[in-house]
């Protein structure tokens, strides 16, 4: 449902919408090693739609902080010209750092320039051939740019030749976390923000402390982006949803969706984080999801909350008689979060629960798997 029944311009990656932030608010109590923000930012008139499971991408602007270091080791003022690339209008060193171009993660095409002009950079020029890969990957773990600027003050560069070694700076893109028919004039985001020390340097997220830091007085460039991650067409339809951390959001987006158009079909949430008194995002909406009959069962798993760490797979192999009987019973099910570790190993365990529930060989179980998949009953938004 459009917030705008007479929307007048189509916001996009070229010409984002400069959405307000309205809301910045720490999900952890007290005694959480995490930093997980819940925002909402305006979409006063912008007409922007979009469908549940979509995501949003959001233009950061580099930490300014960081953007002066590099002036500094740069031995640039920042007022330098800068050429506008393809189209776009000429602007100034600091503004290019600042706006246009990723400065924290070092790429081989930087590091090769720094290389070459460097008196003494021996190990990285070793590290640069392509037989040491690995070795590069893993000397370069908490580096930034920054860092072999001021490593290597005898690498100079002039400020439109150093800007041509940087990638352009990219959106983020985040899982929706609330529908538009319960919340029509404002989307909702879990963000972890990033922050950490490495190298004697405090290191922070481009985007997600843009948006904790720097969103208060500017705008915050947002438009949506469409996917493939959505509910079932039948709102009868049962669906269970695995999303621990902030892999959450798109199934808070769903129940929402699914109380405002009063669908008749069970879900089920399968929710991790590490402590429950301190990391439960969203544990009186849920609660109140459940006690209006919305959210028929909550699984949750508290890695830290016991000797053993218990996670959302463990849950799920704990219920599995259960989950079977809802697969069975036509369900749908949805993975969202931690694409490296989690979602592979809730994919073994899904496998390993129709092996077993099923009576099934290790090749039927993936076949039943593999079909749940192709009818577009197994969807996955992981990253």
């Amino acid at each position: 449902m459009p917030n705008d029944s007479t929307p007048t311009t189509v916001y996009s990656r070229k010409n984002p919408f400069p959405g307000r932030l309205l809301i910045n608010r720490r999900l952890n109590n007290p005694g959480s090693e995490k930093d997980t923000r819940h925002f909402e930012i305006s979409l006063e008139g912008s007409g922007i739609s979009y469908e549940v499971g979509d995501s949003m991408a959001v233009y950061p602007t580099n930490d300014p902080e960081l953007v002066e270091e590099m002036l500094g080791a740069l031995c640039a003022k920042g007022d330098e010209p800068i050429a506008g690339a393809k189209g776009a209008p000429d602007t100034t060193l600091r503004e290019a750092l600042l706006r246009q171009y990723c400065i924290t993660q070092p790429t081989p095409k930087f590091l090769r320039a720094v290389a070459e002009r460097a008196s003494a950079a021996p190990l990285l020029r070793e590290l640069l051939q392509e037989d040491r890969r690995h070795d590069l990957e893993t000397y370069l773990w908490g580096m930034e740019m920054i860092d072999f600027l001021i490593e290597h003050p005898s690498a100079r560069f002039e400020p439109q030749e150093f800007v041509a070694l940087l990638p352009k700076l990219q959106p983020r893109l985040y899982s929706i976390a609330s529908s538009l028919k319960t919340h029509p004039t404002a989307v909702h985001f879990i963000v972890d923000v990033i922050t950490y020390s490495s190298h004697g340097r405090r290191r922070k997220g481009v985007c997600s402390s843009f948006l904790a830091e720097r969103c208060a007085d500017s705008p915050a460039p947002i438009f949506p982006t469409a996917s493939k991650f959505h509910l079932p067409e039948d709102n009868d339809v049962p669906i269970i949803m695995v999303g621990p951390g902030t892999g959450v959001a798109p199934f808070r987006a769903f129940l929402q969706e699914r109380q405002a158009i009063g669908a008749r079909g069970k879900t089920w949430l399968f929710f991790g984080a590490q402590r429950e008194k301190s990391d439960f995002y969203y544990q009186q909406d849920f609660e109140q999801l459940m006690r209006d009959g919305v959210l028929t069962r909550l699984d949750t798993a508290f890695s830290r909350d016991q000797e053993h760490k218990i996670y959302v797979q463990n849950r799920m192999q704990g219920a599995s008689a259960e989950l079977w009987k809802w697969l069975e019973e036509g369900a749908h099910f949805y993975v969202c979060g931690d694409a490296k570790r989690m979602a592979k190993d809730v994919d073994a365990t899904l496998r390993e629960i129709v092996r077993q529930q099923g009576g099934l060989g290790a090749d039927e179980a993936n076949e039943y798997v593999e079909k749940l998949k192709s009818d577009k009953r197994y969807k996955r938004d992981v990253y």
